[in-house]
């Protein structure tokens, strides 16, 4: 799992929970894996990320001691802060662990780099 797939998911589907986000990783497994940097994407993709969520992820797996703790102005031309973002949100992938929904404690399993978000019928 991708940390930029982990920033878009949320347990607020259980039932009884209505503060869901950031699911916090317990990584087991975590890999780099090399992804061809694309500027482009990376500078689209900051403005509908949650950055704070972004960098505790990032610091949770152990790769968040390059990524400042702010988007800066003008982070669109800054090359260094795009490739630190591309690594973190493209390249560091969380391989085997689990997410934890902040609020209610239920442990979603990440396995083979999938997280499995599927809940029982009882929290639904």
């Amino acid at each position: 799992m991708k940390l930029l797939t982990h920033n878009m998911l949320t347990s607020n589907i259980i039932k009884g929970v209505s503060k869901g986000y950031p699911l916090k990783i317990l990584a087991d497994k975590v890999e780099v894996k090399e992804v061809d940097f694309n500027p482009e994407f990376v500078s689209r993709m900051i403005p509908k990320l949650d950055w704070p969520a972004l960098y505790s992820a990032a610091s949770e797996v152990g790769h968040g001691e390059n990524l400042p703790a702010d988007v800066g102005e003008n982070y669109e031309t800054d090359q260094e802060f795009l490739k630190q973002a591309h690594h973190v949100l493209m390249q560091v992938e969380v391989i085997e662990g689990n997410l934890v929904c902040p609020e209610s404690g239920r442990k979603f399993p990440i396995s083979n780099g999938i997280p499995n978000m599927l809940l029982n019928e009882d929290e639904v």
